[in-house]
């Protein structure tokens, strides 16, 4: 699991009901990188161009259905505390697209972890007390189980009837749920408890009672999930219960780092709370945020926006109708996703795009069509010395909310090590055909967000981008 100092930046004194803080609270970021598991760039490049469209896909399916594990590399951990008694330390990806806050605790029972979980070098797995257990009668009991009702749930939990009637079950517990993501899935019972934000300098951000999955079978994951998302049981709707001035908004700035392992080891800084006018001179290139407002989707927790059109050059691609709109069935939009790599576009607009970057760069280039089979991306294109590429931009729907990408995020460049040549390569996929399989109509993934800070403002119901030297606001928020 991933080990992390906490630099806060606040002042929390609990002291029975009494509890004070500054504006903000500062977290890193820590993007889980390991070199000993990808034997190559064209391995780790194809692990995460998998992973991308793993789970972009898997927003389309039913939630009972799975596909393939998650691949490390492309997700960023948080880490805690959870109990008292002693407090035990816990890792997890955060992932603004689920509203579930979960962890596997000991004993577990980890289906095809092969090289992920080895119990006798993990750090140890929290054991919860049975006496925090969450009663069938609890909207959050009722949130995990996709919103059946409490006398259902009771009824499973083997309340009597005439207890169900008389809303007397509260002693009977909330039974086990199935939670599944694209890449993954676990059984879990939810309980309450303690969840802190730990730091060696100053007093733990401690949210009481607080709400949480205890899985002891998973399906392809050791490592829990820190759910942002727009759900009941999301850390921000159980942070802003505490103290509403930080979970109505949070934002991030992932650092650019390119695949590069020392650019991968600085933390990215995870912000709750809004620091307003602090936000002159700490890390920005003196732009403010381009807003965009998020869409409502009535079946899902993501975080969805519109998006008008893209910008290749000088030339502008409209986007499909499926993608500036989320319909009543819960399709359309785009989800800004940190819990997904590349940015997954509707096969359309990809081939738009694409035509277009051939156009431009494939006259002057070679195309590498055996890199493109390695890494599961594409067009790709060999060089001597400098390639040009066009710039590229997302046109969001709303009046000036246009956010132009670094070149970095949409064009990655290496070394072909197969044969010693310069390659780079086009970091947008092709999600297939939005008409057939309903669902989010594109993903914004989160290396097309690195070098920006990310606000998901949630009282104003928008999301922001604003370019950042991410590092440098890591160190200006730290200071402040």
């Amino acid at each position: 699991m991933a080990s992390s100092d906490f630099f806060l930046c606040f002042i929390l004194c609990f002291s029975g009901l009494s509890v004070s803080f500054s504006d903000i609270v500062l977290l890193p970021l820590t993007h889980s990188l390991s070199t000993t598991q990808f034997n190559s760039t064209h391995h780790l490049l194809k692990s995460t161009s998998t992973r991308s469209a793993t789970r972009f896909h898997g927003h389309h399916r039913r939630r009972r259905q799975v596909c393939l594990t998650l691949s490390p590399g492309s997700d960023y951990t948080l880490s805690f505390t959870v109990g008292s008694n002693p407090p035990q330390p816990i890792s997890l990806y955060m992932d603004t697209g689920s509203d579930l806050v979960w962890f596997p605790c000991s004993p577990l029972e980890c289906i095809l972890c092969e090289g992920k979980y080895n119990p006798s070098t993990t750090t140890p797995l929290p054991k919860i007390h049975k006496n925090s257990t969450v009663s069938c009668k609890s909207p959050a009991c009722s949130a995990a189980h996709s919103s059946l009702s409490s006398s259902d749930l009771c009824a499973i939990s083997r309340c009597p009837l005439e207890s169900i009637e008389t809303s007397d079950c509260s002693s009977f517990n909330c039974p086990p749920f199935y939670y599944a993501y694209a890449d993954g899935s676990l059984i879990a019972r939810l309980y309450k408890d303690s969840l802190s934000a730990p730091t060696p300098v100053h007093p733990s951000l401690l949210l009481p009672n607080f709400t949480f999955g205890c899985a002891h079978t998973t399906l392809g994951e050791p490592i829990g999930v820190a759910g942002f998302g727009r759900g009941l049981l999301s850390l921000p709707a159980q942070l802003a219960s505490f103290f509403p001035q930080l979970g109505n908004r949070f934002s991030y700035c992932l650092v650019s780092h390119s695949f590069d392992h020392d650019r991968v080891r600085l933390p990215s800084p995870l912000i709750l709370g809004r620091y307003g006018k602090k936000e002159k001179g700490l890390g920005n290139d003196g732009a403010g945020f381009v807003y965009t407002s998020m869409l409502e989707n009535p079946k899902h927790p993501y975080y969805c926006v519109g998006l008008e059109a893209i910008s290749v050059g000088k030339k502008t691609i409209p986007a499909p109708e499926t993608l500036k709109r989320v319909d009543r069935r819960g399709n359309g939009g785009v989800v800004v996703d940190s819990g997904t790599t590349f940015t997954m576009l509707p096969a359309s607009l990809y081939d738009s795009v694409v035509t277009e970057f051939e156009h431009r760069v494939g006259r002057m280039n070679e195309r590498a069509s055996e890199v493109e089979g390695k890494t599961g991306l594409g067009p790709c294109y060999y060089y001597e010395e400098v390639v040009i590429v066009p710039a590229v931009a997302l046109h969001f729907v709303g009046k000036g909310s246009s956010v132009v990408l670094p070149r970095r995020n949409y064009f990655y460049e290496f070394l072909d090590g197969d044969k010693n040549r310069k390659v780079g390569c086009l970091m947008l996929m092709n999600g297939g055909d939005e008409e057939l399989s309903g669902g989010p109509g594109a993903t914004l993934g989160n290396y097309q967000q690195q070098g920006f800070e990310v606000v998901y403002d949630l009282e104003m119901r928008r999301v922001g981008f604003a370019r950042r030297h991410c590092a440098s606001l890591w160190d200006s928020l730290n200071r402040s």
